[in-house]
């Protein structure tokens, strides 16, 4: 190997800080997780959700979630604020939330979250990440396309439950109701602990809606998908520091696909 020449040594060193430091900014993504995806029978009517925001890929690290400014369900009951009904508790010392909750009729719950921004120093800014998960309840299969009406939100094209793993996934990336052309994507697997990623680019998937604001991806394994849509705040926002500083939204939304067996 050559000795790195006086002059060199500060660039590549330099150079070694950003790598690391681009290395530790990997994808976070808002979790909204229910018990099951499909309420029947069998299961019984009981759904507990569980809200973390994260890197799923990875397994962590957790990060401390603010009080949320929104939470609710769209059902064939209309739509609900369950924002009171909301427990905060604590894993591994940061807040995460969670709802008991029980199905009262048959049909499609549209569960939605709107946590309280979230301030991430190695991307200088805000991160406000808008996630939904649907439900089915005893075979109704209606209304889970329907659209909450977030600021930025994902239409599933595709009934976002009952998939196989290697299904095709499609949605349009929405921002206040109107596709957004060419959209980035970002897409990872919520890790069980049995898959250990090769190299970075394996742990974020990423892909781009079309003109139209749709997307489409295969999901290869059975599990937990979060499907995220970053785009750029219109408006700045304070940072802890009282400091204006740029906000990324994301629109979310949690998919589960099952092994074919």
């Amino acid at each position: 190997m050559t000795p790195l020449s006086s002059q060199s040594r500060p660039i590549r060193i330099s150079l070694a800080i950003a790598l690391m430091g681009a290395a530790a900014a990997h994808a976070h993504f808002q979790e909204l997780i229910p018990s099951t995806d499909i309420v029947n029978a069998e299961t019984g009517n009981a759904l507990t959700l569980e809200m973390r925001f994260t890197h799923p890929m990875e397994g962590g690290p957790l990060m401390v979630m603010g009080e949320p400014v929104q939470f609710g369900v769209l059902s064939p009951g209309g739509r609900e604020d369950l924002k009171s009904s909301l427990q905060a508790r604590e894993i591994d010392g940061k807040r995460t939330y969670r709802l008991d909750y029980r199905i009262k009729q048959p049909g499609d719950y549209v569960f939605y979250l709107e946590p309280a921004p979230y301030w991430e120093p190695a991307e200088g800014a805000m991160i406000v990440h808008y996630t939904k998960v649907v439900v089915d309840a005893f075979g109704a299969e209606e209304g889970w396309d329907a659209n909450v009406g977030l600021p930025v939100e994902i239409e599933p094209l595709v009934r976002p439950y009952g998939l196989w793993a290697g299904n095709l996934f499609q949605g349009i990336v929405k921002r206040d109701g109107k596709p957004v052309p060419f959209a980035e994507v970002e897409v990872e697997w919520r890790n069980d602990g049995s898959i250990t990623p090769p190299s970075d680019p394996y742990i974020t998937q990423v892909i781009k809606a079309d003109a139209n604001g749709v997307f489409s991806y295969a999901m290869p394994k059975a599990g937990w998908w979060g499907f995220a849509a970053l785009l750029e705040g219109d408006e700045p926002m304070q940072n802890p520091d009282g400091e204006e500083v740029p906000v990324e939204l994301g629109a979310l939304i949690w998919i589960y696909a099952r092994e074919m067996r």
